[in-house]
């Protein structure tokens, strides 16, 4: 870590508080030095892999070969346009390459399932987004391309289970893909070499699957937005054995809010944006409704799943008369790499944008509030919120942000690099996608929320943000809570959630907030 610079983490416990000096390297400083070695139990004689420590690289999560004779370690460059899989023999660190892919934007190392291997040691599967989806292809352990096993539209999520008694190509693999609705999730089988592909799950519902021991049968817990479903005992050929309906709850015997689904076009045409409302309670089309928006935002993370949820905060804003609306933008997840790539070297604008469509679509309709637009997100999510309130003001007019980045240079490097590239080759870029750039358009009422020994956002952002504001006179509120990292609990986190509540009375429903509501 000697190389990376030092950012210093100020807590202010104690008399004279405490300054924590840690490593942390933004965009364009230098990385920590890596390399990888075997030691025995013993602890005795180091075996480094043979790889070059003075250069910019990182490294995924590895795999063991069954035999424990070999490690598969993926690889990628600085810039993380380029995968690699290296085998490596852990007696002498020897390394082979077997395999590459570039890609223009970016491949992620986060994958946790991007090398699988086949016990038999007659190949391995990569799992890999480079076709505009993620999908299945199946490579020989010398790093032969054999056969695609997945293809078209739709991401593979994950591997269940391979067949591992036939050392066939037609031996069977079950894996979980968003291959009919990007926001539901099926189970499907496919042979190794890419035939037989067959559907095992049922009916336009999201399907959250358990395997049974040697994968003879599935359960799969199922449902939508507007039907709670059940638990169905799936076989390896799609017959349902069992259905465990879940129609005892009585729902209808409540006043359970109304929830839709839908899409709104994009601004250019070229997306359907997915869109989730929960109405408010006897919701009047002829009367004007507040809005409040809850997202996180950052790429290739969904907001929306087709699946049945129910919470009490849900039931209770929609019995005050609010719209709950839920929604993705093109580089969600839900258009695959094709709609992520969107945002490559341009973090936050068609968030922003994509989110307004969708706002300015549901205005159209003559039932929301205008003025009482409000957005609210945590990271990533205080990020989004922070932008919607500056660079898109005039359509979001409240905004809760919690732990937000407000300018990508001040962010660890891995990730903002991976989007943004480096800011001396996206000088542009980085002052695009900076809140601080837009301070002179902030317009409304925003509550800036940060834990001061925050690792991972440091509260320089919200600081520098704060400074920004009070440079150009504008008015906005502040609540940081000391020694708080990035998210807090106990009487921090029920201070949070208050202040968040006290918020959404005092300046969305106008009202005094309720006895009782405050914990």
């Amino acid at each position: 870590d000697s190389p990376v610079p030092i950012f210093p983490i100020y807590d202010s416990e104690g008399l004279r508080g405490v300054l924590n000096n840690t490593r942390y390297p933004q965009p364009g400083d230098a990385n920590p030095i890596v390399k990888i070695g075997f030691v025995k139990a013993d602890g005795v004689n180091i075996t480094w892999g043979d790889f070059d420590s003075t250069i910019d690289q990182y490294f995924g999560i590895p795999v063991w070969q069954y035999d424990s004779k070999t490690l598969f370690l993926p690889w990628a460059n600085r810039d993380q346009n380029n995968l690699k899989v290296y085998q490596i023999d852990v007696n002498t660190g020897k390394t082979k390459e077997v395999y590459d892919e570039k890609q223009k934007a970016w491949i992620s190392l986060d994958e946790t399932n991007i090398i699988t291997l086949l016990n038999d040691q007659t190949g391995f599967i990569i799992r890999s987004d480079k076709d505009g989806w993620m999908n299945l292809y199946l490579y020989d352990m010398n790093g032969k391309f054999k056969n695609e096993i997945t293809s078209g539209l739709g991401d593979v999520n994950e591997i269940l289970f391979i067949d591992e008694n036939s050392k066939s190509e037609k031996r069977l693999l079950i894996f979980t893909a968003s291959k009919e609705n990007s926001m539901r999730t099926d189970l499907y089988s496919v042979q190794l070499d890419g035939k037989n592909f067959k559907r095992l799950s049922f009916g336009e519902y999201n399907h959250e699957i358990e395997v049974s021991p040697g994968a003879q049968f599935f359960a799969s817990t199922y449902s939508n937005h507007s039907d709670a479903g059940g638990i169905a005992i799936i076989d390896r050929n799609g017959k349902q054995q069992k259905i465990f309906g879940l129609k005892n709850l009585l729902l209808n015997d409540y006043n359970i809010p109304v929830v839709k689904l839908f899409t709104v076009k994009s601004d250019d045409g070229l997306f359907d944006l997915p869109v989730e409302i929960t109405f408010p309670a006897n919701f009047d089309s002829t009367k004007k409704y507040p809005v409040m928006v809850n997202i996180y935002g950052g790429p290739n993370a969904k907001n929306i799943t087709d699946d049945y949820s129910l919470y009490p905060q849900t039931i209770w804003w929609a019995q005050e008369g609010i719209v709950q609306v839920t929604m993705d933008h093109r580089a969600s997840g839900q258009f695959g790499k094709r709609g992520a790539e969107y945002m490559y070297r341009d973090l936050g604008h068609w968030e922003v944008t994509d989110y307004a469509t969708v706002i300015k679509y549901l205005e159209s309709k003559g039932w929301v509030n205008e003025k009482k637009v409000c957005i609210s997100g945590f990271s990533y999510g205080g990020y989004v919120t922070c932008l919607a309130l500056t660079k898109g003001s005039g359509v979001f007019t409240h905004g809760i942000a919690g732990g937000s980045v407000v300018d990508w240079s001040l962010y660890d490097n891995i990730y903002t690099e991976r989007y943004m590239d480096k800011p001396i080759d996206n000088v542009e870029g980085y002052k695009s996608s900076s809140v601080l750039t837009y301070a002179d358009k902030y317009k409304g009422k925003l509550l800036l929320v940060h834990g001061t020994s925050d690792d991972n956002v440091h509260v320089q952002n919200t600081l520098q943000l704060v400074k920004a504001l009070q440079d150009k006179k504008k008015d906005f509120e502040l609540m940081l809570y000391p020694t708080g990292k990035h998210g807090w609990g106990g009487n921090q986190g029920k201070h949070y959630s208050n202040l968040s509540n006290e918020f959404i009375y005092k300046y969305i429903l106008e009202k005094p907030i309720p006895d009782g509501v405050l914990k």
